[in-house]
């Protein structure tokens, strides 16, 4: 007898970006590959961190009620400390909501292009996915084809907003239209990690529709804003009712000491966020500007990366942009094809990446 599942074996493993030291073989590279924190990591997070190191003999909190309460209050108290999932990644709480969720022979709805995760944990299920795509060349969400793509075995729909590859939002306006047509049978996966980036007054975070009680999960992590990548650290938060049913899939002691003690700093250090933030939006006017002038096709972000596409192959871009010792990132993947993500960096990693882009297309 087969021991294995033939849903797992045949599956594919996520993909991730390379890292500096990979691709660099001991060069310093401009890293815009990975939508990571320009800025890096709070200086109060660092010091936590360090503190936190000097006892790494002791367990951490065996759950993590410090940092679902500091969580908690950077939403202004609107949730109960409770309502929040914590996990060693954003992408560890997508696993744990797809073994809550989805059984063999389940459905999952994904909006390609997007994240990729989403598709791979689902099949390793045994679950089916169903796919409805973005929509012309603004990538806008097909409300009518999810409507219409729901049956009676879906049970999860995952949306991704501000959207990765795409750095493009779909508005509040919209969404209500579809939260308010969804059967109760199913959860919705509002992944919104780089919401505070956001500038557009048309976005909508998934708290909104979390306190009407929807059955939605607002899906963060520490790996972008908060520049913790190297520390594997994310939340969802939801209603009480899912909060309570998920928090029985997650392990004890599932986020380390230094993690869990960055992680509070990090939160509480308002004015590091403030400074990430208005970095991000500067350094995408002269992105833009320059982008413009070259001529080169780019998609409006409120994200701290932008979606490019050059008439030559985004393997040739990133092949010709690692000689000029900067990573970016081609998204075929994710499902952008002949497209290329590059993450906002400091302002001398933005220049080098426009006169390398310059001399390319040239």
């Amino acid at each position: 007898m087969d021991i294995f599942k033939k849903h797992i074996a045949d599956s594919k493993n996520y993909v991730g970006g390379k890292s500096a030291e990979e691709v660099g073989g001991g060069r310093k590279m401009h890293k815009m590959s990975s939508n990571e924190n320009a800025l890096g990591i709070s200086p109060k997070a660092v010091a936590a961190a360090k503190s936190a190191s000097e006892n790494l003999y002791l367990y951490p909190d065996g759950t993590p009620k410090r940092l679902a309460k500091a969580i908690a209050q950077s939403y202004n108290n609107q949730i109960d400390p409770s309502q929040i999932i914590i996990s060693d990644s954003g992408s560890s709480v997508i696993e744990i909501i797809t073994r809550g969720f989805l059984n063999e022979g389940d459905e999952y709805i994904v909006t390609n292009p997007t994240f990729q995760l989403y598709r791979i944990l689902g099949i390793k299920m045994g679950a089916n996915l169903v796919d409805v795509r973005l929509q012309g060349d603004n990538f806008s969400l097909d409300v009518e084809g999810i409507l219409n793509a729901i049956t009676d075995r879906t049970r999860i729909i995952y949306i991704t907003n501000p959207n990765n590859p795409t750095g493009t939002i779909f508005p509040e306006e919209q969404l209500d239209v579809l939260f308010d047509k969804l059967p109760d049978h199913l959860v919705v996966v509002y992944d919104e990690v780089y919401e505070k980036y956001v500038e557009n007054p048309k976005y909508s975070s998934a708290m909104k529709w979390i306190l009407q009680g929807k059955n939605m999960i607002g899906l963060n992590s520490f790996s972008k804003m908060y520049g913790m990548a190297g520390m594997r650290l994310g939340y969802g938060y939801t209603t009480p009712k899912l909060a309570e049913y998920l928090t029985k899939l997650t392990k004890p002691f599932s986020t380390n000491r230094v993690a869990l003690e960055a992680g509070i700093a990090a939160v509480q250090d308002t004015e590091f966020l403030q400074r990430s933030i208005e970095h991000v939006h500067k350094a995408k006017k002269y992105l833009y500007n320059e982008l413009d002038r070259i001529g080169v096709k780019y998609w409006k972000s409120e994200a701290n990366f932008i979606l490019i596409k050059t008439e030559k192959s985004p393997e040739q871009l990133e092949q010709f942009m690692v000689t000029k010792d900067i990573m970016v990132r081609p998204v075929n993947y994710f499902g952008a094809d002949g497209c290329t993500r590059v993450t906002i960096g400091l302002n001398d990693a933005n220049e080098a990446f426009i006169k390398a882009l310059e001399e390319f297309v040239r």
